[in-house]
């Protein structure tokens, strides 16, 4: 470090150096791997969307599912445009993602100080999405039965369920174990994304939600359509790994 003609580029040219010769040299013992996990080795391989089956719940309880799907039904219920968030599958979009990295919060810093952040600030709570979602559902259900005659929020009337939402949503009901006005704000924004995903994730089912909008979906060419401003089009909508419809040439 003390040699005249040593320079901070040479520093770090020769780390790179001494960095490859490491990386090439662990290439005999072990594949390279990359910030996101293994190389893609294989063609079609690099960080791809899992595609949600169909199946049982592989997070949610029955009624954790049951009060889910009645919340649901009032954020977006089924109506005379169309299927509502449960008919759509947004509750099998919940679950996938709450079994999934989402929910275990795997790309967020957890770390502490745990303090009361501003609301400019986001997500502030020390829970998993995972967490929050159990801890607030059994709560939700406790203040149904502590208010209602140990009903279960599933099982309130539709004015009862939207009574208890508009108090998640102001923040006037003490849940007691997790923050009410922060549950709601994941629990809307997450029900809005199952309902408009692209359907290989598990919600949007049929495209209700792509269809209720007129979005055509993940079509690979927009250019016939980008200066034809506010006129509808009669396209059928696409999700990313096609439409029962379509075929291959």
């Amino acid at each position: 470090m003390s040699a005249p003609n040593f320079n901070r580029r040479e520093m770090l040219t020769a780390g790179v150096l001494v960095g490859s010769a490491a990386a090439l040299d662990a290439t005999d013992r072990a594949q390279a791997r990359s910030i996101s996990g293994d190389v893609p080795w294989q063609e079609g391989q690099a960080n791809k969307p899992d595609i949600a089956k169909p199946g049982t719940y592989l997070f949610l309880t029955a009624a954790e599912a049951a009060c889910l799907d009645a919340a649901l039904s009032r954020l977006i219920p089924k109506d005379e445009l169309g299927p509502g968030a449960k008919e759509a599958g947004v509750t099998f979009f919940l679950d996938r993602q709450l079994a999934g990295p989402y929910g275990e919060a795997s790309h967020w810093y957890m770390q502490g100080p745990w303090k009361k952040g501003e609301p400019t600030q986001g997500y502030q709570s020390r829970m998993t999405p995972a967490e929050l979602y159990r801890a607030a559902i059994k709560a939700i259900d406790a203040h149904s039965g502590d208010k209602y005659s140990g009903k279960t929020f599933s099982q309130l009337t539709a004015a009862q369920q939207d009574e208890i939402l508009k108090g998640l949503e102001k923040g006037d009901i003490d849940l007691k174990t997790v923050d009410a006005k922060s549950f709601f704000t994941m629990f809307l924004q997450n029900t809005m994304e199952g309902f408009f995903s692209d359907p290989l994730y598990g919600g949007n089912r049929d495209m209700v939600g792509w269809k209720l909008i007129g979005f055509p979906g993940a079509r690979y060419d927009y250019r016939p359509y980008v200066k034809k401003h506010g006129q509808k089009l009669a396209l059928e909508p696409v999700g990313i790994t096609g439409r029962p419809a379509w075929k291959p040439a």
